[in-house]
């Protein structure tokens, strides 16, 4: 870490409240615009929104999201760097450091980075530039890279996926029958975050988890919750959730049952859920899924989904150094 007299001019500090919205958009991210409200919703909160400043210039920011009222930091989705500047990556440093041991709880391990980034981030030099280098920032703090992720997008004017006849769809009976099914589909995941959970608790527990943390707090109608059964059956073999995550419009789960995996029933399921909230009149469709998930990814391709951008996940296994 570089010496104090080297950042003698730095200064690192949280914004004072709402009025230096602007002085912490002053660095460009494609979440800004959203960076007022979620403070006014308490999704964010000024003592978790850090500023590396040398006089009225903002060489560095950080900032941690929480889901309303949880009181806590769930993830770092902020963290951005002056390019002009020489010494930048270095006031990046101090500033983690100092805005963590400020905000987080002492020995704790600290929330994950997720941080949104151009699709083509490793062909568009300066792009990969900024991506590495605040990926090196945190690297020395302790974190690690965990997964990368596709952020992808259905816009109005796209053709609707076809149906599949072989499929039907139904709300769930009741929250049990879903919260089966969703235990059932972790079996071989290809999702990162699900995989590790895995390894730390048993599949009903991960899909509880999952519900109370996302899905019950979702506020749109449940009729958009979808199970997918066998036309010829009835056997429920699939579901999809749509919601809307404050955000977005998003299609936030979609799962098949493992013995019914390999047939091409993922297609519909996600034509269903898409045809459901394009129905709803939506400017945009959001959903994402990891990059090694190639089979789901190859699905949202062919549903017309488009990747605009990409997401990168860093992890701590340890309270990193110095905090």
């Amino acid at each position: 870490m570089p010496s104090d007299a080297a950042h003698a001019d730095l200064v690192l500090r949280p914004i004072a409240g709402p009025e230096e919205i602007d002085l912490f958009n002053s660095l460009p991210y494609t979440i800004n615009h959203e960076l007022a409200d979620d403070l006014a919703e308490d999704r964010r909160r000024a003592g978790w929104m850090w500023l590396a400043l040398r006089g009225d210039r903002v060489v560095a920011r950080l900032a941690w999201w929480a889901r309303t009222g949880t009181g806590e930091p769930l993830f770092l989705d902020i963290l951005d760097i002056d390019g002009t500047d020489p010494e930048a990556a270095d006031a990046a440093r101090a500033l983690y450091a100092a805005a963590s041991a400020a905000v987080l709880p002492a020995g704790a391990t600290p929330p994950e980075y997720e941080r949104f980034i151009p699709a083509d981030w490793r062909e568009e030099p300066v792009a990969r530039r900024a991506v590495e280098t605040r990926m090196e920032v945190l690297e020395s703090a302790g974190a690690r890279l965990v997964v990368e992720r596709l952020r992808l997008e259905w816009r109005p004017g796209t053709e609707l996926p076809p149906r599949d006849p072989r499929l039907a769809f139904r709300p769930a009976l009741d929250d049990a029958e879903l919260l089966a099914l969703q235990t059932r589909t972790l079996e071989g995941t290809l999702d990162f975050h699900s995989q590790d959970d895995l390894k730390k608790m048993p599949a009903a527990e991960v899909a509880q988890q999952q519900w109370d943390d996302e899905f019950a707090r979702y506020t749109t109608p449940r009729e958009w919750w979808q199970i997918a059964t066998l036309a010829d059956t009835g056997e429920a073999i699939g579901f999809v959730i749509c919601a809307h995550n404050g955000y977005n419009p998003v299609l936030a789960y979609i799962g098949v049952v493992p013995e019914h995996r390999g047939k091409g029933y993922i297609h519909g399921i996600l034509g269903e859920g898409t045809r459901i909230l394009a129905a709803q009149d939506v400017p945009r469709i959001r959903a994402a899924t990891d990059l090694g998930n190639v089979p789901m990814a190859a699905a949202f391709a062919r549903a017309g989904y488009v990747n605009f951008e990409r997401a990168i996940n860093m992890a701590w296994d340890t309270s990193p150094a110095g905090v």
